[in-house]
């Protein structure tokens, strides 16, 4: 006999909301197809789409391969290491999650481009310049796996810190040295989140926008997001841009219908259990050089921008009004997405919990996932192409466009942080609910609620984080009026004032950081709950 409580009105309001999510994605991906078949078809198109799939391919393939080592060989060492800082030092590879890229993009200009901390270094000790390694295809690899490789960790981590302690003390019984212990225990523990995460890596380093806009480097290592942009931006070709965006979502429909019979990932942004187990000095040594060089690689970009950010440019920019409006419409878009991406998470995960139909389950959740499929510059040509064809301005639809479009690209995020922890509440709480003949409202309010205070301020954490370091969407429907930092920061180094930049770079750092940290603990104390 099912325990769940007979919520009929959740499911109804769940299938409502992944009926309309299905239609506006439908709605766009017609107007794409409509722009292709109505677009003239121009010879003179210099669009080489065989060469720009290659080119995404590679960089995705590379960036998926060099993380999934680098979060491996990451996660190892923080399972094993314990050292004063350990909490800190994972809190800040957990937040490269929010770390918009194209502040990590900027930071790698800063310290490894032609001006950059090394160039200047080696120019004052040695005499020669290392040239400018941060453009083109190493750099863009780099800047990916800083923000992929911490990323991978962290999911890693909380794999091996869930083995049970029985099985480790039956190790440390047994006497296994670092390398028989990753053979027999580890590896077993992580093997089958690699699949899943593998796949998340390739969607997001093959639809990454701001680092291959600002490190690529020319047109050879462009991408299929870049030349979409490039497209309507630069040559107003909507032909080539419509089928570029075709040819994109039919590769990531394709990853994602291969991942669909993978594990899933689960999320990891809770606090590190520790373990108690001793390598020997040999792997020891080996941890401490690795997570050294990894801390390295993901700290010195960041607190590049602050180095340059946070001087007599921050006060010039601070002086100007555009910056003042752009800060003011940031935090409005960030605001109204992030409570957008709440609310439709928690309709879409309420509806899940209230049913054990694996057939409903699946039509409430399929929706959720379209960004993976319909990524960010994607999705804005969708929205650009269907306000063009109802006679709407751009400009006058992009507040409401750009709030929505964050929502949606937040949203399988926030779904995956709301739906196990609701899951496990309706199946051990549900006898209890029944029984008190509570509400769906006091359901809420009394037992899920409290419960879910951090995972709530997680959510609006990642959804306010997302919009506020979004480049991709607000790109195409961005005027002299409606511009946001991510947006004034692009033109700002498209005008060569890298000064203004590096101040803007170093504000969106901080918001984003604060963000991260403290809408979780707030949401936390307001929900009356210490877990």
């Amino acid at each position: 006999m099912t325990t769940l409580p007979i919520r009929p009105q959740r499911v109804a309001a769940g299938l409502v909301l992944a009926a309309a999510i299905a239609s506006l994605i439908a709605v766009l991906l017609w107007a794409i197809f409509n722009a292709a078949s109505a677009a003239p078809n121009t010879s003179s198109s210099s669009v080489d789409i065989p060469h720009l799939l290659r080119m995404t391919s590679i960089q995705a393939g590379l960036t998926t391969a060099i993380s999934l080592l680098v979060g491996t060989a990451l996660a190892w060492c923080l399972n094993r290491l314990r050292f004063p800082g350990r909490d800190l030092v994972i809190g800040i590879f957990a937040s490269a999650i929010v770390t918009p890229g194209m502040i990590v993009a900027f930071g790698m200009l800063s310290i490894w481009g032609r001006n950059g901390w090394i160039n200047q270094t080696t120019g004052h000790l040695f005499g020669f310049s290392i040239g400018n390694p941060a453009f083109g295809l190493s750099g863009i690899l780099f800047a990916h796996v800083i923000l992929d490789g911490a990323f991978a960790a962290r999911i890693l981590l909380a794999r091996l810190d869930a083995i049970p302690s029985p099985r480790l003390k039956t190790g440390q019984s047994l006497g296994l040295s670092a390398i028989q212990r990753f053979a027999i225990i580890d590896w077993p523990a992580i093997r089958g989140t690699l699949p899943g995460l593998a796949a998340i890596i390739f969607l997001l380093a093959f639809t990454s926008f701001p680092i291959v806009l600002l490190l690529g480097g020319g047109p050879a290592n462009q991408t299929l997001e870049v030349a979409i942009y490039a497209a309507i931006r630069q040559d107003f070709d909507l032909r080539a841009a419509v089928l570029l965006a075709l040819t994109q979502i039919g590769v990531c429909s394709l990853v994602i219908l291969a991942s669909a019979a993978l594990p899933p990932v689960p999320s990891a942004l809770g606090p590190s259990k520790a373990q108690s187990w001793s390598d020997g000095v040999l792997a020891r040594t080996l941890q401490i050089i690795l997570l050294t060089l990894a801390a390295a690689a993901f700290i010195l970009p960041l607190l590049s921008v602050l180095v340059s950010g946070l001087g007599n440019g921050l006060l010039v920019v601070m002086s100007r009004p555009n910056f003042w409006w752009s800060l003011a419409t940031s935090l409005t878009i960030g605001t109204l997405s992030a409570l957008l991406t709440l609310t439709l998470a928690l309709l879409l995960s309420l509806g899940r919990g209230a049913t054990a139909r694996p057939g409903l389950r699946i039509l409430l959740g399929v929706p959720v996932y379209a960004y993976l499929a319909v990524p960010a510059v994607v999705l804005s040509l969708g929205f650009f192409l269907l306000v063009r064809a109802l006679g709407i301005a751009p400009g006058a639809a992009a507040p409401v466009v750009v709030v929505i479009a964050n929502a949606l690209l937040a949203l399988p995020f926030a779904v995956a942080t709301l739906g196990p922890p609701l899951d496990a509440i309706t199946s051990t709480r549900g006898k209890l609910i029944r029984s008190l003949g509570l509400t769906s409202w006091q359901q809420f309010a009394l037992i899920e609620y409290p419960l879910l205070g951090r995972d709530i301020g997680v959510v609006l954490a990642l959804s306010f984080c997302f919009s506020l370091g979004d480049l991709g969407v607000i790109a195409l429907f961005g005027t002299q009026d409606f511009t946001t930092l991510p947006l004034l920061m692009f033109r700002a180094l498209g005008a060569y004032r890298g000064n203004d930049a590096a101040a803007i770079a170093a504000i969106l750092l901080i918001g984003t950081t604060l963000a991260f940290v403290a809408l979780p603990r707030l949401i936390e104390r307001l929900s009356n709950v210490r877990r």
